[in-house]
């Protein structure tokens, strides 16, 4: 087998939606399990970051070690019953471009999670989720090889340990599983979930006999074009800061004081809080920092403005942090992954 190249000192700015500097030291974009391999077989002890569509990363420095750029290509049917279809993906692939795929051949699931940018291997990892669906809620299996070992090892979605933007893949240590495919079980009925606020005012008024997949699809991409920067236009990684999960408790007592505080409740269990919310109370909606801000139609999202190094842009989203502590006493999580 001939030697996988690994490329040297590679601008990463085209790798990240933030659009920030930062220099790989080493690099290997990666198209099948051989590729992986021959790689694998050159990295020697360097330490290794696996990159898919850099939607949900932050570059606060160069990485000294080896860049791994996950671009595992196809998407085909493994398996089909009278009301499901297995469906088999390349993590390279474009998620949005797969959601599309998914509405053509008349499978559903994942309307709702249309326009996410990102690739599809990050979907599991990050359990994605919009408009009141999780990737978690079709996913099948992960296909993945333990970098360690070099060996192979495909997860069922029960062993993915699935939560609210986490996942198995998300633990210590990072970066030692690579997604080579994913599969999603999907419905060839579908059932639209509308019940999330937007999406409902949306479609106020239509008659539900008219409403279809693909325009609900429709009218979620438009609601995030209307509220969300595109990164080719805007730097930026989407939502910055996880919603917080409180105690019902803890929640009584901020909303005696905040009695117009959004808030998302399950029965017996934690009250998760609207983030852009709590950042929107502090004035950090629409603010900017230099090179970069806080965007003006959702205070969630961080943007670069145009030459924002990484560093600025994780200082913000600190003082943001210590606002919304000082105020409303919450700890809010960052999404992105710091590097």
């Amino acid at each position: 087998m001939t030697a996988m190249p690994i490329q040297r000192h590679i601008d990463l700015t085209p790798y990240n939606t933030f659009a920030v500097a930062a220099v790989a030291n080493y690099f290997a974009p990666v198209a099948g399990r051989d590729d992986l391999r021959a790689v694998l077989d050159g990295a020697g002890d360097r330490s290794r970051l696996i990159l898919g569509g850099g939607s949900n990363i932050l570059f606060t420095r160069d990485f000294d070690g080896l860049v791994i750029k996950n671009e595992i290509r196809g998407i085909r049917v493994v398996r089909e019953d009278h009301d499901h279809a297995w469906v088999r993906v390349g993590a390279g692939e474009d998620w949005d471009g797969f959601v599309r795929w998914t509405l053509r051949h008349r499978l559903y699931g994942l309307e709702n999670l249309a326009s996410i940018p990102g690739a599809v291997g990050a979907s599991p990892i990050q359990n994605i989720g919009a408009y009141g669906v999780e990737v978690g809620d079709c996913l099948e299996a992960v296909e993945t090889i333990d970098l360690t070992s070099g060996a192979p090892r495909c997860y069922q979605a029960s062993e993915c340990a699935l939560g609210y933007r986490t996942s198995i893949f998300k633990q210590p240590p990072r970066d030692r599983y690579f997604i080579t495919a994913v599969t999603f079980r999907l419905s060839k009925t579908a059932r639209l979930v509308t019940r999330y606020a937007d999406v409902a005012r949306a479609i106020e008024g239509l008659d539900p006999a008219d409403l279809d997949a693909e325009m609900l699809s429709d009218v979620i991409r438009h609601i995030r074009r209307s509220k969300l920067p595109d990164p080719d236009e805007l730097g930026n990684a989407g939502s910055f800061f996880k919603n917080p999960l409180v105690a019902p408790d803890q929640f009584a007592a901020l909303v005696a004081g905040h009695g117009d505080m959004p808030h998302f409740s399950e029965p017996d269990g934690p009250v998760k809080l609207a983030a852009g919310w709590l950042i929107e109370q502090c004035g950090w909606k629409g603010r900017r920092v230099g090179a970069c801000g806080v965007y003006p139609r959702q205070a969630l999202i961080l943007v670069n403005y145009g030459g924002a190094r990484g560093e600025e842009i994780l200082a913000l989203a600190r003082d943001i942090a210590a606002s919304v502590k000082s105020r409303f006493g919450i700890d809010l999580e960052t999404e992105p992954r710091i590097i």
